[in-house]
């Protein structure tokens, strides 16, 4: 897969991930319906809702919102669907 299809597929709800990728269950995701209460200080009780993020989950099982591709990710075509 090229990265457009990378996108195509995290948009229709797929997990992706580059085959070269060593670490455990590593893959991206589209988180599209963040929301959090704010809970304390001036915005207290206040709903934020966010925008779409590309998230990765890494080698020690945690999201990290906020994934950019690199020169090398956005040229590769090893991309493939997480089964």
């Amino acid at each position: 897969m090229n990265i457009g299809q990378v996108v195509d597929a995290l948009k229709s709800g797929q997990f992706v991930r580059r085959a070269g990728w060593n670490g455990k269950n590593m893959h991206l995701y589209l988180e599209d319906q963040l929301s959090h209460t704010v809970p304390g200080g001036v915005f207290k009780g206040q709903e934020r809702k966010y925008a779409p993020v590309v998230v990765l989950l890494n080698a020690r099982g945690i999201h990290q919102p906020g994934w950019v591709c690199s020169q090398e990710d956005l040229l590769a075509s090893d991309w493939e669907i997480c089964t």
